[in-house]
């Protein structure tokens, strides 16, 4: 198997592990089976938790989960064009 076919199993693994529903946090994207959202987890690595740090806290979390998070908000920003960024003057 070729690595863009692996790549491409890979993704469509990891991407099933995002859902949304309307009644359940109001639709935002979470983990599947969790109330735990992909915004809440993009957040606490953002502000320098590890993903060991995250799945410590959250025992019910796989690896996979945060793996599945990153790659959500890939594909989100993939055709988006939404933040201006400058150069510092």
């Amino acid at each position: 198997m070729d690595t863009i076919e692996t790549q491409s199993k890979t993704d469509a693994a990891l991407a099933r592990r995002i859902v949304s529903d309307p009644k359940v946090m109001a639709g935002k994207p979470v983990i599947r089976g969790t109330r735990l959202t992909v915004d809440h987890i993009l957040n606490r690595l953002a502000h320098g938790d590890t993903a060991e740090d995250i799945l410590a806290e959250y025992a019910y979390l796989q690896p996979d989960d945060i793996r599945a998070s990153l790659l959500f908000a890939s594909r989100c920003m993939e055709d988006v064009s939404c933040l201006s960024v400058t150069a510092p003057a």
